[in-house]
């Protein structure tokens, strides 16, 4: 199976790849996130460590079950060769409806095929009011083409 973009990646094939993933994310859909990696993927996810297109699908099914209205933009930070690093922010509220915006950092490694066999992401988690909140657009679904990504200093 071929994911393209594929590597090397210019800026402008980092940067599609980036909104790929940023898409898939947004569609909150665990299985069609999980195609995008390799079958023995490894991820570290803040304090999580796991391998596998199987443990991919249960994370991110626990995740957006907690993670309600979740919407997420990332930004391109680097790229070199099979390389990127992304910068992102996404908003989501509790059971209780407290409101965070999750600050965080990944580092991808893709193979030759373009699928993502190691994701290393680094979070932290702010609460919010519901007033302090930036996106807006209907979810699940990707960001429309109108809102802009991250502001240059992230905030």
């Amino acid at each position: 199976m071929s994911r393209p973009p594929l590597p090397p990646f210019t800026r402008e094939t980092a940067a599609q790849k980036a909104r790929m993933a940023e898409d898939a994310w947004n569609s909150r859909d665990p299985v069609k996130v999980s195609l995008a990696y390799t079958e023995d993927s490894i991820w570290r996810n803040r304090s999580e460590f796991f391998q596998g297109r199987a443990a991919i699908v249960e994370f991110l099914t626990r995740k957006w079950a907690k993670e309600h209205e979740y919407r997420l933009i990332k930004d391109l930070w680097a790229f070199d060769r099979n390389f990127i690093s992304v910068r992102f922010q996404y908003e989501w509220h509790d059971h209780a409806g407290q409101w965070f915006r999750s600050y965080g950092n990944e580092n991808w490694e893709f193979d030759e095929h373009g699928l993502m066999k190691r994701r290393e992401a680094s979070i932290n988690d702010v609460a919010i009011k519901d007033s302090e909140r930036r996106f807006h657009w209907t979810a699940p679904g990707p960001r429309p083409a109108d809102t802009p990504g991250l502001a240059p200093v992230p905030n």
